[in-house]
């Protein structure tokens, strides 16, 4: 069957009949028709149920009214039941943003800095403004935002969601780091900007390369972050230059992340006592260090002791001179008086997507003794080394799209490329355009939910989640079945044994495949965010208890069976890009010899931002 005679659109008519008469010249269309039937390509029973495919292809020649419709509320109706259902990744949907419709129509576009109003009017900046500084006292910070006080907060509301925050942060560390300026030339009739660098000296030739730390539980946006940016980690340098010099195993190749607490089965907690050797050993060599701690992992839950490892790292620093560092540029119009400033020689990151957003609320619950869980130690700006922290507003308090905060100290803020005219306002963001109605959604939010709320809300959430927890216990000792029941505290995540399909999909639950004492098990995660109840959770059990619901092929050996078939197909093809790489064997044999391994890019047991 030739692409112009696949059936397509909702009647299924045969592509050439569904043409518009003004994509057609000489009789012919100038528009290409589809290769293969698209229901063909894009065919997702498992993961799309409920849908019907024909009915969103849409022709050229359009809709009518009816066809529409009838899209719409399957969509609708589809939304309406997996929302219901909805149990496995960290997302709040119990929040009613209908008040913000309105808005739909008048696109407000918060492009540039929050803090100038820029020439695009329509936007909502002075919301943005408002919901940063309320992040920047529940972090801690000095606000609100002064461009002249380097201590106070700088900060926006993103496009994305942590993944963009993770993106600036590295991105600012990285500039920071590497001895970057931004300097205007005032001399020319159009002023122009561009950025110079400070050269290493010669008796420090490591000064101006940064290395990265993260451990083994850390999401993959960090890693994607570094891999864009190109700052390499100590995984990469250590193999390449130091080969034989690994502090925690000497001899032996380098760990390709800083390993969590017990490993694979532990908690999820980064190892401080490994970080700090692995730092140490860097920077004894004039290593700047960006090092990312994890408050809330995704996957696990688990949060970094951010105050205790700070407070280590401080000391390393202070041994090897990276607390503070001059950095000498020239000056092109003054040779004979450089530019000296003064830096740090290091960045920490908090990544907290989930855990910076609810735990300032548990520590007030903790003090006023409405709980008696324990929150985890401070991760904000009352330690005065944190440099960045993020966070991801459709996780706590929960959106209906992606969004996240960015915050840093005016001080160590990473400096506009550009100041351009037509936008009347510093490009300070990664995005350029952004989304004003996102900043409209969490002022609308912190404005109709006061401490006392938000204190009862994350309380509420731990409560559940302990129900959770014991209904499941329950569950394991009915069936008399190892179901890999586990829980890490403070966390609103439960993970366990993946059940069938059916009930994977039906309450939307997480899959991941973990190393469990080095062999591979298929887990999922529940989260019990602000919209879970008893009865979802009583549900879910009951869905557990019914015969057959553990059955079927383990994921995790499905997965390598693939991979073993990808890799033969893979290494017996000459024709084999870049997209499609290589799947290495053990012990990573298929690694030509001479060739530098570089960022270890995790494809398993990091979740979703």
């Amino acid at each position: 069957m030739s692409g112009e005679d696949i059936p397509y659109g909702p009647e299924q008519k045969p592509w050439k009949e569904t043409v518009a008469q003004v994509a057609m010249f000489e009789g012919k269309p100038v528009v290409s028709p589809p290769s293969r039937d698209p229901k063909e390509v894009y065919n997702y029973p498992g993961q799309e149920k409920g849908v019907t495919p024909r009915k969103y292809e849409v022709p050229s020649v359009g809709l009518n009214a009816d066809q529409a419709r009838q899209a719409q509320d399957e969509t609708f109706d589809t939304a309406t039941v997996q929302t219901h259902n909805f149990l496995g990744y960290q997302v709040c949907l119990k929040n009613d943003y209908s008040t913000v419709a309105k808005y739909l129509h008048t696109m407000p576009n918060n492009i540039g800095d929050p803090f100038y109003p820029g020439a695009f009017v329509l936007n909502t900046k002075w919301m943005e403004r408002n919901v940063l500084d309320y992040y920047a006292s529940l972090w801690n910070a000095k606000w609100p935002h002064d461009p002249n006080d380097p201590e106070t907060y700088w900060g926006y509301v993103t496009t994305m969601g942590s993944s963009e925050c993770n993106l600036y942060a590295m991105w600012n560390a990285r500039d920071y780091l590497k001895g970057k300026m931004m300097m205007t030339d005032t001399t020319k009739k159009s002023p122009t900007v561009t950025y110079v660098q400070a050269r290493a000296p010669a008796d420090n030739p490591n000064m101006f390369t940064p290395i990265s730390f993260y451990s083994e539980d850390t999401h993959y946006s960090i890693i994607k972050a570094m891999s864009v940016l190109e700052i390499k980690n100590f995984f990469e340098v250590g193999n390449e230059l130091y080969p034989n010099d690994n502090p925690l195993n000497p001899g032996k190749e380098w760990p390709v992340e800083v390993p969590s607490l017990d490993g694979d089965s532990g908690p999820g907690c980064i190892d401080i006592d490994k970080l700090c050797k692995l730092v140490e050993f860097f920077a004894s060599k004039g290593y700047p260090c960006v090092v990312a701690f994890n408050y809330g992992t995704t996957f696990k839950g688990a949060y970094d002791d951010v105050k205790t490892g700070g407070e280590r790292l401080m000391k390393i620093f202070e041994t090897y001179g990276l607390l503070e560092r001059q950095i000498v540029i020239k000056d092109p119009d003054n040779p004979d008086k450089p530019i000296v400033v003064t830096r740090k020689g290091y960045w920490i990151h908090v990544d907290g997507a989930l855990g910076a957003s609810y735990m300032p609320f548990l520590q007030m619950a903790f003090n006023l003794k409405k709980t008696n869980i324990k929150p985890a130690p401070i991760f904000d700006f009352r330690l005065p080394f944190v440099c960045s922290i993020n966070t991801s507003g459709h996780k706590w308090p929960g959106a209906p799209w992606p969004l996240g905060i960015y915050m840093t100290k005016t001080g160590l803020q990473l400096l506009p490329p550009s100041d351009p005219a037509y936008i009347g306002s510093p490009d300070t963001t990664f995005a350029g355009s952004r989304n004003g109605l996102s900043a409209l959604v969490w002022w609308t939010y912190i404005s109709e939910h006061n401490y006392d709320s938000q204190v009862k809300a994350v309380v509420g959430c731990l409560v559940m989640a302990e129900y959770a927890r014991k209904k499941l216990e329950d569950l394991q000792k009915t069936l008399n079945e190892d179901i890999w029941l586990s829980y890490t505290p403070l966390t609103l995540s439960l993970r366990f044994k993946k059940p069938n399909d059916e009930i994977v999909y039906k309450y939307t639950l997480a899959v991941e495949v973990l190393n469990y004492n080095g062999k591979p098990r298929t887990y999922i995660h529940a989260y019990i965010m602000r919209h879970v109840t008893k009865e979802l959770i009583d549900n879910l059990v009951a869905d557990l208890h019914a015969p057959g619901a553990f059955a079927g092929d383990n994921e995790a050996k499905a997965q390598r069976r693939w991979l073993r078939a990808l890799n033969k197909s893979a290494a017996n093809d000459a024709t084999t890009n870049f997209r499609e790489g290589l799947i290495l064997g053990k012990g990573n044999k298929g690694v030509e010899k001479g060739t530098k391994k570089l960022l270890h890019y995790p494809v398993e047991g990091r979740g979703f931002l």
